[in-house]
C-alpha cells in the first residue's frame, strides 16, 4: 500500500472483517455510520461479531442492519432504545449488552486512542452500570475504574478525506467518528469525497491520516433497503440481503 495514497476499495474491506472480531463503529443513530461499508460487513458473512458505538441504530439504519442478522454476540453502547430488534435480541440473551453513560464510553474509547490505562470516575457508582468493575479508594472517595476499548477493526464516515486519510466530517456526522478512528488497529474510512494529499485546509481537519489505514470512496445508502424495511421492522423482522 502507498502511504501517501491509501484509496482502495470495498473488496480490501471484505478481507479484514472476521469472525469473532470487536469492530467499533462510528454514529450517532446511524448519522456518521458508514452506509457501504455496513452494507459490505453484511455481505461477507461474518459472525460472532463483538460491537462498540454509540446505540444500535435503527433496524434499517446503520449498524442496526447487522444486530438484525443476529450476527453480532456482544454490543457496548450508551443505548439501544432506537432498535426494538436488538432489546428483543437482549432479553432474549442472544445479545449480550453492556450499557455505558455517553461521556463516559466515547472517554474509553479515545483513552485507548491515545495509548491511556484507563481513568477514574464516580459516575455510575453504586448501579447496575458498574458491572463489578473495580473500585478505587483515593482518599476519602472511591471511583469505579474504567479501562481503556481499543478494537480490531474501526469504520468511520468521513464527509472528504484526502488519499493521506486526513479527514473532515459533515456537521452531527461527526460525532463519535474521531474517536473511533483513533482506538482499533485497523481503520477504514468510507468518505464521499477523496481529494489529493494537501488539497485539505489544515485547520478544517478533524482526523489526522496517521490513524488511516484504507479510504474507500463511499457508494452510499442502500435507499431501497431503507424504504422497504419500516413495515418489516413493525414485526421485528430483519432485512432481507
Amino acid at each position: 500500500m502507498n502511504l501517501f495514497n491509501k484509496v482502495t476499495d470495498y473488496e480490501t474491506a471484505r478481507n479484514i472483517f472476521f469472525d469473532g472480531m470487536t469492530l467499533l463503529f462510528g454514529g450517532f443513530g446511524g448519522v456518521g455510520t458508514p452506509p457501504g461499508l455496513i452494507d459490505c460487513l453484511i455481505e461477507t458473512g461474518v459472525k460472532d461479531v463483538k460491537l462498540i458505538g454509540n446505540d444500535a441504530g435503527f433496524p434499517w439504519i446503520g449498524i442496526g442492519k447487522f444486530i438484525c442478522l443476529e450476527r453480532a454476540t456482544s454490543l457496548v453502547a450508551s443505548h439501544i432504545g432506537s432498535n426494538p430488534t436488538a432489546g428483543d435480541l437482549m432479553n432474549r440473551g442472544k445479545l449480550d449488552v453492556e450499557f455505558s453513560p455517553q461521556g463516559i464510553l466515547v472517554e474509553r474509547i479515545r483513552a485507548g486512542g491515545v495509548g491511556l490505562d484507563g481513568f477514574l470516575t464516580e459516575i455510575g457508582k453504586g448501579t447496575k452500570l458498574a458491572y463489578n468493575k473495580p473500585l478505587i479508594k483515593i482518599g476519602e472517595k472511591e471511583y469505579l475504574y474504567e479501562a481503556p476499548i481499543l478494537g480490531d477493526v474501526s469504520i468511520v464516515y468521513a464527509k472528504k478525506a484526502d488519499t493521506f486519510g486526513n479527514l473532515i466530517f459533515d456537521k452531527t456526522a461527526r460525532n463519535t467518528n474521531p474517536f473511533i478512528a483513533m482506538a482499533s488497529k485497523v481503520t477504514i474510512v468510507e468518505a464521499e469525497e477523496i481529494v489529493p494529499m494537501g488539497s485539505l485546509n489544515p485547520e478544517e481537519i478533524i482526523v489526522p491520516g496517521v490513524y488511516v489505514k484504507y479510504i474507500i470512496p463511499s457508494k452510499g445508502y442502500n435507499w431501497k433497503w431503507i424504504w422497504e424495511m419500516p413495515d418489516k421492522q413493525l414485526r421485528n423482522e430483519p432485512p432481507a440481503k
